[in-house]
């Protein structure tokens, strides 16, 4: 029985998505909930990688583990008095086996929070980005729509030591909103390169604060200008949702999810 798991988490004490060999990654700490609910080993799949610190409101993994009378409600309340805190299953339901918590996504959702202001206020640390310079919000959205389309995101991406990927991708949308003195980047894409996100915050950021004409993100994209070298913190990232295409079986969901983003494995 394979089932698909929604799961949202605070990174700022974890390793990042990804199972370390040391442990305190949000993989491990599912694998042992599911351990101590299923009574043997199981494999949690993921949609893709959050780097140390990263948060998520709706991250996609999924399990496979035998057959059981437990409903989806059922794993929810299981895994949840398991788990620590800062990790919480949102949603669960059983879905046929053709579906991969990696492989059939089809988009996914980051969003990442800017702070301008002299202090940030104590209910954002670790959650978002403190700038204290002025930013020009009409700048950075001119700079944002920059980023939209098929691109090579080579000059916004970090290697990760391994050999090099082909760093073309689909980005659908980037929206710049304001609330009071908080910015927020919402960037939906096809698929996400090493620290791409945060790439891109940066270089917003460094558009409203007057020190990057938009212009040259282009350039940069073109592969004219030398690529960007400046990353946005961690914690003012988080991923929003990953999305699907046909709607999956059986449901024990709490709230509606959306479709999410296939790509390479690496993410924020």
């Amino acid at each position: 029985m394979r089932l698909k798991f929604i799961v949202a988490y605070d990174g700022s004490s974890f390793a990042g998505w990804q199972s370390q060999r040391g442990g305190g990654s949000i993989q491990d700490a599912l694998e042992v909930a599911v351990l101590a609910v299923a009574g043997q080993p199981v494999r949690v799949h993921g949609s893709g990688r959050t780097d140390a610190g990263v948060h998520a409101a709706g991250q996609c993994c999924h399990i496979d583990v035998a057959k059981t009378r437990m409903t989806p409600e059922n794993w929810i309340h299981a895994l949840n008095t398991k788990l620590p805190h800062q990790i919480r299953i949102l949603s669960a339901e059983i879905v046929d086996e053709s579906f991969h918590a990696r492989f059939s996504a089809s988009s996914k959702m980051y969003r990442y929070h800017v702070y301008s202001g002299p202090v940030l206020p104590p209910m954002e640390y670790q959650r978002a980005w403190l700038v204290r310079e002025p930013l020009d919000v009409g700048r950075v959205k001119r700079a944002a729509s920059l980023f939209v389309g098929f691109h090579d995101f080579s000059g916004f991406s970090a290697n990760r030591g391994g050999p090099a990927i082909d760093a073309h991708r689909m980005i659908r949308k980037v929206t710049v909103t304001t609330r009071g003195r908080s910015l927020f980047f919402t960037v939906v894409g096809d698929g996400f390169l090493y620290k791409m996100v945060r790439m891109i915050a940066a270089a917003l950021v460094d558009c409203g604060r007057g020190v990057l004409e938009p212009e040259k993100i282009q350039a940069i994209l073109d592969g004219s200008e030398k690529k960007s070298n400046q990353v946005a913190p961690a914690g003012g990232l988080t991923l929003v949702k990953v999305s699907y295409g046909p709607p999956a079986r059986q449901s024990g969901k709490r709230d509606n999810e959306t479709p999410a983003d296939t790509n390479s494995g690496g993410c924020d």
